[in-house]
């Protein structure tokens, strides 16, 4: 059962809080936070993950193996990506990255306390040490690295900038949106992108700014909107459960045209280079799996494999001298397993909430693996 601890944010925290934080969305370039606001750690961890690193026993991993969970800001609006379901659980893109990060850090993917956030609270959140992760489909960016102290790892989404009308609106693409009022999300930087592509095209709009999806989604009903800019990706979930009445999903039209680069993945705060390892090589490791052949469904036989880089990935001895493989990561040798085994590889994530065969009905493109067949970015570090 996925649990959800409500916020508890102070209001002195806002005094700092880091202008802008969007989704794709992105924000704009946000003001640097007061001095102190982030503790940072060294080194840290614990004994029980592997033997390597420095173990210092005091950084976020000692305290999240500790707490016993992973305090995980997330998205609860976004159809695919991350959503509170009919039941009430947590599900989505996000949401499983999450799990993952929990699997390989605590030996259970649902040890997990979600923390639904705004665009303008996540950062914020993040600086504060409310959570320990953010996984609310947020864009690296040069500035989230300086002004924001946020250290991203690994891409689990490579996506784009896009706009989307409704489908009986008559507007057949960007070009005929001059003077078009567009919905956007505030604090964000999908409205610069917005005017840099229509100042190139030589249009001009009237931005209509909201704090909520759920806002947008109204505004668009009620014909306050000509069009809404975000990530193409959320705007796939959101065409997704767009209502039966107004045309279900064959309402809306999302245009080809992508007009930003957005780089989607988990954040961290800087300075803990322990926990940073940890998430990233969590995540690495849904890639790396993915490349090996190792899904959900063959890990028990996959452990009896006689492939060096496959046995040495799930932590199995290797060679002569039945060596197993400890990179220092502070995580368990067989992290790995306890990753796939509970959440799944890259593709089983991707299929299992935005694929083709989902509501979304996303093709792989960007998001395929280095040396598949159509090539996209996804390439996971050697694991030796």
């Amino acid at each position: 059962m996925a649990r959800f601890r409500a916020r508890h944010v102070l209001g002195t925290l806002l005094a700092f809080a880091l202008l802008g934080a969007a989704c794709s969305d992105d924000d704009d370039e946000p003001a640097a936070p007061d001095e102190g606001t982030e503790e940072t750690a060294e080194g840290g961890g614990d004994d029980e993950g592997g033997d390597g690193g420095d173990g210092g026993g005091d950084g976020l991993l000692a305290e999240v193996r500790d707490r016993g969970s992973v305090n995980c800001g997330v998205n609860n609006a976004v159809p695919g990506f991350g959503v509170v379901d009919d039941a009430g659980e947590f599900a989505g893109f996000d949401i499983d990255y999450c799990r993952v990060i929990a699997a390989a850090v605590l030996g259970d993917a649902e040890a997990v306390e979600y923390v639904p956030l705004t665009a303008e609270q996540r950062f914020t959140s993040l600086a504060s040490g409310e959570i320990d992760v953010l996984v609310r489909n947020t864009t690296w960016t040069a500035s989230r690295d300086g002004t924001e102290n946020a250290a991203f790892v690994t891409t689990t989404f490579y996506d784009g900038q896009g706009i989307m009308v409704r489908t009986d609106s008559g507007i057949a693409g960007i070009d005929d949106m001059d003077g078009a009022t567009v919905c956007v999300l505030s604090g964000t930087t999908t409205e610069q992108n917005l005017a840099t592509e229509f100042n190139a095209r030589g249009l001009s709009f009237e931005p209509l700014s909201f704090d909520e999806v759920d806002q947008i989604r109204e505004a668009i009903l009620q014909g306050q909107c000509d069009g809404w800019t975000s990530d193409r990706s959320q705007l796939a979930g959101l065409r997704s459960a767009w209502p039966d009445a107004e045309g279900g999903p064959e309402g809306l039209t999302i245009f080809e045209d992508i007009i930003s680069k957005e780089p989607l993945g988990p954040a961290v705060q800087d300075g803990d280079d322990e926990w940073y390892d940890a998430v990233n090589w969590a995540v690495m490791a849904t890639i790396l799996a993915e490349e090996l052949g190792i899904t959900s469904e063959n890990i028990t036989e996959q452990l009896e494999s006689e492939d060096p880089a496959v046995r040495g990935f799930l932590g199995q001895p290797t060679g002569e001298d039945e060596t197993v493989v400890d990179p220092g990561l502070e995580l368990d040798p067989d992290f790995a397993v306890t990753v796939i085994t509970e959440v799944g590889n890259y593709g089983e994530i991707f299929d299992r909430n935005v694929g083709p065969d989902t509501a979304l009905g996303l093709e792989r493109g960007l998001n395929a693996l280095w040396n598949a067949d159509e090539p996209g970015l996804l390439y996971a570090t050697p694991y030796r």
